[in-house]
């Protein structure tokens, strides 16, 4: 059975790749089998988002305010604990999975209960029977959980790419049967059911930890304080996140709330998609460098270049091509969610540097550092959101885009020092991208006004995608052609 002990005495082995060389390994195979993953469950998503309704994701989005907030305390932050220790014994292990099967037990019952109330509250009586369903996915969290902290402490990220795709393939073709034999909004409550358990037990034969639950916690409670600390950080993070959609549920119909919830799913892709990936990687490898604040620094600053290299672009793109990829993508139905992913696509870039932060000072022994940020966000956007709603779905869009700048300082102020980043480097890092997006914005949105509208809308898309990809492309050549060459190198395994 292979142990996370394994992996410490490894250290210690010549023939044991380095650090870098680690880090190296894991993003190409984190980002890269993600990139494969998420096409294939785009292809799939953007095929059920023409089948079903705005009302179905609206019902949807219901739900997922209690799901986010008992997922909270689902193990993870214990599992993170784990991963950030320096020794793990067997019997570590043993608490920890029995620490992961009584939370998340206890989680799927308080669900099964709440699910009334919590269709009162919207009043929508079906919101009852989707919950006890969603409750299943809880029985997967122990099983995903443990073979995720033992991966990630060997720095295995080959094997959890592996079953990172298994699972998306699952997903995307449980979401699509369902769409095509017209099951509704339970192909969303299906689908991610089905995601899951492949992705629970393919992470527990992978990583061979195959070990009898103890529900005996004495000596293991550092791991719950490290993880209440997390959790509180993680509660305040739900309260940013999901007060949108709590106000918004009760003040919209299911199909305003659908328009909303798609725009926000469409702009935030990138940032949900592709740089947790990268995060779960960087806190592996900043807890193994906590103790040189140098490698620390010049881990996060790379870790900032290489994310505002691509989300800029995908992000400020979405955004001044909106209308195009409505049409081409979602269809007529949801031409309405054009406008509100426009405004929204002008936030995204801040909330990717952001949730940067958060993984950093936590692998650093400062978690509490995270948690403030989280508390003061708990504060301004449910203000801004409570604000924006009496313009509809574009006042709670524009809320995003008045807040995040103003966390992103605060979290600069709060986190730089405790990694050893000076201002002056976190703006060098993120310059050129910024400037390059800037360029390629304007330069798609004269283009979009000058196109005529009798082009086809697919048409019409390329020439924009093209624009922009030259406008970015073509600055970062002119005045960041680092830039472009320290991705160049991470993929040809020269980086420094």
């Amino acid at each position: 059975m292979t142990t996370p002990a394994q992996a410490t005495d490894s250290a210690a082995n010549p023939a044991t790749p380095s650090l870098r060389d680690q880090v190296r390994s894991a993003v190409i195979w984190r980002s890269g089998s993600q990139i494969v993953g998420q096409l294939i469950t785009w292809t799939s998503t953007f095929l059920v988002i023409r089948i079903l309704s705005p009302s179905d994701y609206g019902l949807y989005a219901m739900t997922s305010v209690l799901l986010v907030l008992l997922n909270l305390v689902n193990g993870y932050s214990l599992a993170n604990a784990v991963i950030q220790k320096r020794e793990v014994t067997p019997y570590l292990m043993r608490q920890l999975f029995g620490m992961l099967v009584a939370l998340n037990l206890t989680l799927a019952a308080i669900q099964w209960m709440a699910a009334p109330w919590v269709a009162k509250y919207y009043g929508q009586a079906l919101l009852a029977d989707m919950l006890r369903v969603q409750a299943l996915i809880y029985l997967t969290n122990p099983f995903l959980a443990m073979g995720y902290a033992v991966l990630s402490r060997e720095m295995d990220f080959r094997k959890q790419a592996q079953v990172n795709l298994a699972s998306g393939i699952v997903a995307a073709l449980a979401a699509l049967a369902g769409a095509l034999a017209g099951l509704g909004v339970w192909t969303l409550v299906v689908a991610p059911i089905a995601g899951f358990t492949t992705r629970a037990f393919g992470n527990m034969f992978m990583a061979r930890i195959f070990v009898l639950p103890t529900f005996n916690f004495t000596g293991a409670w550092s791991l719950a304080r490290y993880g209440g600390i997390v959790t509180i950080g993680e509660f305040f993070w739900f309260l940013q996140t999901q007060a949108d959609i709590a106000i918004g549920g009760r003040m919209f119909e299911p199909h305003e709330l659908g328009i909303y919830t798609t725009a926000l799913f469409l702009t935030q892709m990138f940032v949900t998609k592709f740089v947790p990936p990268i995060n779960e990687v960087a806190f592996s490898a900043y807890s193994r460098m906590q103790d040189d604040r140098e490698a620390m620094s010049n881990g996060f600053l790379k870790s900032v270049r290489l994310i505002m290299l691509a989300g800029i672009p995908f992000c400020l793109g979405l955004s001044a091509s909106s209308e195009a990829i409505v049409e081409v993508v979602l269809g007529e139905k949801w031409i309405e969610t054009v406008p509100v992913i426009a405004i929204l696509g002008l936030a995204m870039p801040f909330m990717c540097l952001h949730v940067l932060y958060g993984p950093a000072v936590s692998a650093a022994g400062r978690p509490g550092i995270d948690s403030a940020i989280r508390i003061v966000g708990a504060f301004i956007l449910p203000l801004a959101f409570w604000v924006g709603i009496h313009w509809g779905v574009k006042g709670l869009a524009a809320a995003w885009v008045v807040s995040y700048p103003v966390l992103v300082v605060l979290g600069s102020i709060w986190a730089l020092p405790v990694l050893g980043v000076k201002p002056r480097e976190l703006i060098e890092a993120v310059s050129a991208p910024v400037m390059a997006g800037i360029a390629m914005y304007l330069v798609v949105e004269i283009v979009a006004i000058t196109l005529p509208h009798a082009f086809p809308p697919i048409v019409r898309l390329s020439l924009l995608v093209s624009a922009g990809g030259i406008a970015y492309g073509g600055y970062l050549w002119l005045f960041g052609r680092d830039r472009i060459m320290e991705l160049v190198n991470l993929v040809r395994k020269k980086a420094a």
